[in-house]
C-alpha cells in the first residue's frame, strides 16, 4: 500500500507530461508576398473574402462617425452635463460658479 501511494506523484507527473505533449508548432516557410498570398495572373482580379467588406465598412463608417461627434463638439458626456446644469441653475436663478465667501475666520 505505501508503495503505491509513493508510486502516485510520479504517475501523475508523467501522466500530465504525457497528455500535454503535442507535435511541434508548425512553420510557414516565408513566400515574399503579403500575407502570403499569391497575386492573381495579369488581368484578373483578386477574389475578395466574405468578411473584408463588412471590416472595411465598419471601420471606415466607425471614424466617419467619430468625426462627425468630434467636429460637433460631442466628445464626453462631462461637457453636454456641464451645459445642461448651467443652463438649468439660470433658470433657478441661481449662480453657477463657485464664489468663496469672506470670513472673518482666516
Amino acid at each position: 500500500m505505501l508503495s503505491s501511494l509513493r508510486a502516485l506523484p510520479a504517475l501523475t507527473r508523467l501522466r500530465a507530461v504525457r497528455f500535454s505533449s503535442h507535435d511541434a508548432p508548425k512553420y510557414n516557410e516565408p513566400t515574399g508576398f503579403l500575407f502570403g498570398e499569391k497575386p492573381p495572373p495579369p488581368g484578373q482580379r483578386r477574389i475578395k473574402q466574405p468578411w473584408e467588406s463588412l471590416w472595411y465598412y465598419g471601420m471606415y463608417g466607425t471614424m466617419a462617425i467619430g468625426a462627425t461627434f468630434n467636429s460637433f463638439g460631442y466628445t464626453s458626456v462631462q461637457t453636454w452635463a456641464l451645459k445642461e446644469a448651467k443652463q438649468r441653475m439660470e433658470a433657478r436663478g441661481e449662480k453657477y460658479k463657485y464664489e468663496p465667501s469672506h470670513s472673518s475666520a482666516s
